[in-house]
């Protein structure tokens, strides 16, 4: 998996990218959620779910399916949080897929079920030029700790930022 810490990177990305018009803080916020919730089946983990169990770590939660249905469900927050509905739903589903899309570009784990609950087979993409991240936050303190954040900021962070000024310049050409 990606660090937590990466996860955050496109949801900021797309929030500069767009602008604070079409993604006020309140999106901003709901989408840093859905880009860290499939996480929670990390749980499962100490709850003795196995990893390649359906709803164990980078199963369902992971899915393409599961970041529509999540993006639906916090889309209908998006009056409260001052923000266009249809907006909401594509930058709070593109924030919530990312995080199986990110883990999919790993080196490492037993892949990511995209089609649960249709399919549980596990996949990689095809450029898996992340280093997978430890669970154990502490680990990232160590020397393979500092290898996967430098990892993260080349193949996540770059072009996270890159598109953010892209779409940020874009916007003041407008």
């Amino acid at each position: 998996m990606a660090t937590p810490l990466s996860h955050l990177a496109v949801p900021l990305a797309l929030g500069v990218a767009l602008g604070p018009d079409l993604v006020p803080p309140g999106l901003l916020a709901l989408a840093v959620v859905c880009a860290l919730l499939p996480d929670v089946d990390a749980l499962g983990l100490w709850l003795g779910i196995p990893y390649e169990h359906p709803l164990g770590h980078r199963g369902f939660t992971h899915s393409l399916p599961f970041a529509v249905a999540l993006a639906g469900a916090s889309a209908l927050l998006a009056p409260a949080v001052g923000a266009d509905p249809r907006v909401a739903f594509w930058v709070l589903a593109m924030s919530a897929a990312s995080h199986g899309l990110l883990d999919g570009m790993t080196n490492g784990g037993l892949g990511i079920a995209f089609f649960s609950p249709f399919s549980h087979r596990r996949r990689f993409l095809p450029w898996r030029v992340i280093e997978v991240s430890p669970l154990r936050p502490s680990a990232l303190f160590t020397r393979r700790g500092l290898h996967v954040l430098r990892s993260e900021m080349r193949w996540i962070w770059l072009p996270c930022g890159a598109a953010a000024l892209l779409g940020a310049a874009l916007r003041g050409l407008g």
